[in-house]
């Protein structure tokens, strides 16, 4: 059997064919340019880190997502990235060591150990970038804006942006001053909005009535405009953290708005992805008919800390292969020039002058039969009157 099926791949785990290829290389390309234009310096992290390092600020849910191996030259326990975010944050924070605001990008493979939906992938092509060094909601909008504006470039302009911000939960929780256990599980019914399992908790605990209120409140903070006004309403006698944290989250979304007047906007303050990794305002951009977003992100201060420097961190990232799925099929690129095969010096030299022009060569090879068209070839080159020339194929 194994004999039969050694050229089976693992479950969640795929390969990228010609021509498929060719346009993600090319929506590679096309996004780092566009990085490069907003100032985002590129870096490339390895595929491989001691655990610890990867797993910096990360949580449990990345911990076991992260495969895990050991170094045979150390004996230390090393882990296959699974977000590549831990590392850009440790090269801002070891290595650059800047005092100035740093504008980090990255694009490579990450794997994981479970797909993060039915019948989804565990190797994912993670693109993303990161802003370090400035704590303020501008930060936020301008990486918030570089995600739609990556999205925009790949062709995907029907969306609508989600926004949150944990700050507001992390206020009230702090306030009520549950314990870690009811607050674990409140997060966690308030992430499923279980209203009755919610109330539940609530009801069960030694809470005064006004803070039970503030909590089972943000069930029903969501929503389009409405949201903000309701939420200073309801919560207007909250700490001033969560205060803040509304205040921001206003600021970033008027921000959004004006600069993108046509995007739906929606605001859903019992949304808490990634708690235990995300400090500040969160956000999440979706198409009609895919329940998971295509790219998303959010502010994380602090995750440098273990690396030596606590700084101010936001972000975003997606999948370049989940963007090619569902991207516009960009225009097929021209086809190849079919060169015979050969050695002659004029011949190479004109095989070497397209080339530098941008032109596609497949040179022939001695034997092989295969058509123009099987090799991706609609023009050829011939000698005519002594000189090289390129003549469209019949048919092409």
């Amino acid at each position: 059997m194994f004999e039969k099926d050694r050229w089976l791949l693992p479950e969640g785990v795929d390969e990228i064919l010609p021509p498929e290829a060719r346009r993600l290389e090319a929506m590679r390309r096309r996004l780092l340019d566009l990085f490069d234009l907003w100032g985002y310096e590129l870096v490339m992290p390895p595929l491989v880190e001691y655990l610890e390092s990867l797993l910096t600020g990360s949580g449990r849910d990345l911990d076991l997502q992260t495969f895990k191996l050991t170094d045979q030259l150390t004996g230390r326990l090393m882990g296959i990235r699974a977000d590549m975010t831990p590392q850009a944050a440790r090269i801002d924070a070891h290595y650059l060591k800047r005092q100035a605001p740093v504008r980090l990008c990255y694009v490579g493979s990450v794997l994981r150990t479970r797909p993060d939906e039915f019948a989804g992938s565990r190797e994912l092509l993670q693109l993303g970038a990161e802003l370090y060094g400035h704590p303020g909601p501008a930060s936020d909008i301008e990486v918030l804006r570089l995600m739609l504006e990556t999205l925009a470039t790949v062709g995907l302009t029907d969306l609508h942006l989600d926004l949150g911000q944990v700050g507001v939960f992390r206020g009230l929780a702090k306030d009520a001053g549950l314990a870690p256990e009811l607050e674990a599980a409140l997060f966690d019914a308030l992430q499923r909005k279980a209203r009755p399992e919610v109330e539940a908790l609530l009801a069960g605990g030694d809470l005064a009535t006004t803070k039970k209120q503030a909590l089972a409140a943000l069930l029903d903070l969501n929503g389009a405009g409405d949201v903000l006004p309701r939420a200073r309403a309801l919560l207007k006698s909250a700490p001033s953290e969560v205060v803040q944290a509304l205040a921001n989250l206003q600021t970033v979304a008027e921000a959004v708005q004006r600069a993108y007047p046509k995007l739906p906007v929606y605001f859903d303050l019992a949304e808490l992805r990634g708690y235990r990794y995300y400090t500040g305002v969160l956000f999440s951009a979706l198409v009609p008919g895919r329940g998971q977003a295509v790219a998303q992100g959010g502010r994380y201060d602090g995750i440098g800390k273990a690396f030596g420097r606590a700084r101010a961190a936001t972000g975003f990232s997606a999948d370049l292969r989940q963007l090619l799925k569902i991207a516009p099929a960009v225009d097929v690129p021209p086809g190849a020039i079919l060169a015979p095969a050969g050695d002659e010096p004029e011949l190479q030299q004109a095989i070497a002058r397209l080339r530098a022009a941008g032109e596609r060569v497949v040179s022939a090879l001695p034997g092989a039969t295969a058509a123009a068209a099987e090799l991706g070839c609609d023009r050829e080159l011939v000698k005519q009157g002594g000189a090289w020339a390129v003549n469209k194929l019949a048919g092409r």
